[in-house]
């Protein structure tokens, strides 16, 4: 109804029953609710005495979506050991919202104590059925251990996450962990770029500003430079100022 697809656009439609949703603690429903309140000027809170009684009668997507109101204080009281303990129920029935969720809370210390082992446990779990975040954290809390982390960081990589995409470019160009093979780092580069990411716009032109697995080309390094900079990369702003500096020379 929202967009129109094999039924008459409606968007009142569309509300009445993500909320029907939403009430039962659907998180996508919740998001596209809110989403459509924003642009309406409602208020974003919904019924937590509806995604209450989900929870409490064992919905695991409700019982994470009540963690998740708890957690930033939305519709409820802010309460992180709340959020803490929904979010364990959730977990514990194997929703991966809910597991990676718990494993943020504990690498954090909020609402419950500190635990980072208990924090690799959630995310490996998270990890597991295709979270990229908790795959990408796992992935990060393996190199500071010092173990192998290309297995997991591959897995982010490979569903999308720029952060992930941008350290295995950075493990190829290094030889970090996997085989050095600098073809593949800009690989990952260009895709982590491709999606915004500062750091890789960077590397991706430094590549071409030195010619390193692409043929040298100073025009497509200031692309790359030019967009990184404009999100306050330092290196590429002194680079990019760098390469002004010469052409002005130049001339």
């Amino acid at each position: 109804y929202a967009n129109g697809e094999g039924v008459g656009k409606d968007a009142s439609k569309a509300v009445e029953w993500f909320r029907k949703a939403a009430e039962q603690g659907n998180v996508r429903a919740r998001s596209a609710l809110s989403t459509m309140n924003v642009a309406k000027e409602q208020p974003r809170a919904l019924d937590a005495v509806s995604i209450r009684k989900a929870a409490e009668q064992g919905n695991a997507e409700a019982q994470c979506s009540l963690g998740l109101m708890y957690g930033n204080g939305e519709g409820v009281g802010k309460d992180a050991s709340k959020a803490v303990e929904w979010f364990r129920k959730a977990a514990e029935q194997g929703d991966a919202e809910a597991q990676f969720n718990l494993g943020v809370m504990y690498g954090k210390g909020d609402g419950v104590a500190r635990d980072a082992s208990k924090a690799a446990e959630w995310f490996r779990k998270a990890a597991k059925q295709g979270d990229k975040r908790a795959q990408y954290n796992v992935g990060v809390m393996s190199a500071a251990k010092g173990q192998p982390r290309s297995g997991n960081m591959r897995e982010a990589a490979e569903q999308g996450d720029a952060n992930a995409q941008h350290n295995l470019g950075v493990m190829y160009l290094t030889g970090d962990g996997v085989g050095q093979d600098v073809s593949k780092a800009i690989g990952w580069f260009r895709k982590a770029a491709e999606q915004g990411h500062a750091a890789a716009q960077h590397n991706l032109g430094v590549m071409y500003l030195k010619g390193d697995g692409v043929g040298q080309d100073v025009s497509k390094a200031v692309e790359w430079f030019r967009k990184a900079a404009k999100q306050g990369h330092k290196g590429a702003q002194n680079n990019l100022q760098l390469l002004i500096n010469a052409r002005t020379e130049a001339k």
